[in-house]
């Protein structure tokens, strides 16, 4: 431990009432103006609080919760009842048995034409990839993703079903579908002739139609997927039993959170009105923005969750759930750690291959921007989506060029020489509060947009200049410290686990 208990203990006594408090205005501010986004936007009676209303307004948390009630818990739990019976009975068959399976739910769930669109997707990427040659995979994946943003191909998408939902749940299922299709292809290209019996259409269609990662991820490669399912272990009932009690219990008091969050704040709500972000306090813009933040992160604990689950129930290993935002304090953390599968994919098949930290400066700069380029545009290619990616892009940018010439030698022996190691330690937490501010910042418009952006960025950066400013970042450089001192504490505890394996 480098810095003082006490030192640490008022950091994290810092760090928790600055959240309740700042969560506390927040609230105050929502039932200000509750009448107004009642009026609005039709707030929803609460079901599960009594008294309470219920920001109806995060479009993705209120449509997978319906579609989950509606049919796709049904055929997850459908999903499970067959993975445990092959996992039973033909172990050696699991993967058609799963394949079939998440045909048939995917035909029920999108209809013959919704079926049929994925598995042309699949059987034009698996052609491209007879190439052999990566750049042209790439390009295949590109124009099928662009398909889905062609006006004429959307209109008549939206003439097959009979709600927007529906068409929805397809354009969801189908982007994400592309991502695995790439994988699967690349691997092919990448792997030798004695190789290509494991990477065979059957299996891309096994690996395309595996149904918990169907609609919304997580995002899993064909490598570690293949691997995973042709591996043969030995099968526990009661094992899976605890496994699925504990999971759907987690989930729950997940799910129940996130209810709660927003009952008691009208976070997205108050986010699509300029008036109220405007005229609050910076204790409840600063507890909103944390609200968001952590809504957000507790919304993909629920939805990689439940397909996480399943994948472990099926003999597999799903991507790690995302790190608490809180305890973010660089944008490299960030994208490590939220979202595990996507940053994976990313490093694998378009960082790395380009060149990544290995080439020169312009090298890695090129492909530093190239992933966040195809990050911003498969999210959609908004105008603040780019904007996002910018921001992003420019910071881990940053981060890595600090450094890097913070690892030259001369200037490490200089640190190491005159800066003891506590101060190293606080030097590292002011640093980290700046690009934590920035970080914040860019999730701000990506979950809010470019006018949320803008009014937070007046009014702490420039019309909050300098009280205002100082104040958030010596709050963040108290996150900031809880958080270093957690990722060294995890790390001591992986070591030790490693040591001892």
């Amino acid at each position: 431990m480098v810095l003082p208990p006490w030192e640490l203990c008022l950091y994290g006594l810092l760090t928790v009432g600055s959240h309740l408090y700042a969560f506390y205005e927040a609230h105050q501010v929502s039932r200000k103006y509750e009448a107004a986004m009642d009026r609005r936007f039709g707030l929803d009676p609460g079901t599960l609080f009594e008294g309470l209303k219920k920001d109806p307004m995060d479009f993705e948390w209120s449509y997978w919760v319906e579609w989950g009630r509606e049919r796709i818990l049904w055929l997850l739990a459908g999903h499970l009842l067959v993975s445990q019976m092959s996992r039973l009975l033909v172990e050696k068959y699991k993967p058609w048995c799963l394949m079939v399976y998440g045909m048939a739910a995917c035909w029920l769930l999108l209809g013959i034409k919704g079926f049929a669109v994925i598995l042309l997707h699949a059987a034009i990427s698996f052609a491209v990839a007879q190439f052999q040659l990566s750049l042209l995979t790439w390009l295949c994946s590109l124009i099928l993703l662009a398909t889905l943003r062609i006006p004429a191909v959307e209109e008549t998408k939206r003439r097959w079903y009979d709600t927007e939902n529906e068409y929805y749940l397809l354009l969801f299922t189908v982007s994400v579908r592309c991502l695995f299709c790439t994988s699967f292809s690349l691997e092919y290209c990448w792997h030798a002739p004695s190789q290509k019996s494991s990477h065979s259409f059957p299996w891309m269609l096994a690996y395309v139609f595996y149904y918990p990662t169907f609609h919304n991820g997580p995002l899993v490669n064909f490598d570690e997927f293949s691997k995973q399912m042709r591996r043969q272990e030995a099968f526990s009932v009661k094992t899976n039993l605890i496994i699925l009690i504990v999971g759907i219990i987690r989930i729950f008091f997940w799910w129940c959170l996130a209810e709660l969050m927003i009952h008691l704040m009208y976070i997205h709500a108050l986010y699509s009105s300029a008036l109220p972000l405007e005229s609050a306090s910076y204790w409840a813009l600063g507890g909103l923005a944390l609200a968001q933040v952590l809504f957000f992160y507790v919304k993909y604990l629920v939805l990689y969750g439940v397909p996480g689950l399943l994948l472990q129930m099926d003999g597999l290993k799903p991507p790690a759930l995302p790190c608490c935002v809180s305890l973010m304090h660089s944008f490299t953390k960030m994208w490590r750690s939220f979202d595990v599968g996507l940053h994976r994919f990313l490093v694998r098949y378009i960082y790395v291959p380009v060149g990544g930290s290995q080439s020169s400066l312009l090298g890695t700069l090129f492909s530093t921007a190239l992933t966040f380029a195809f990050v911003s545009y498969w999210h959609g290619g908004q105008s603040y989506l780019w904007y996002w990616g910018a921001l992003n892009w420019l910071g881990v940018i940053v981060e890595n060029g600090t450094k890097r010439m913070l690892s030259i030698s001369l200037i490490q022996g200089l640190i190491e020489r005159f800066l003891s190691p506590r101060f190293r330690r606080r030097l590292h937490a002011v640093l980290a509060s700046v690009s934590t501010s920035m970080l914040i910042l860019s999730n701000l418009i990506f979950l809010g947009g470019n006018q949320v952006g803008k009014i937070y960025w007046n009014r702490i950066f420039m019309e909050g200049w300098p009280w205002a400013t100082l104040t958030v970042l010596g709050f963040l450089y108290c996150y900031a410290h809880v958080g270093i001192e957690w990722e060294q504490k995890c790390a001591a505890h992986r070591n030790d686990a490693n040591h001892y394996s």
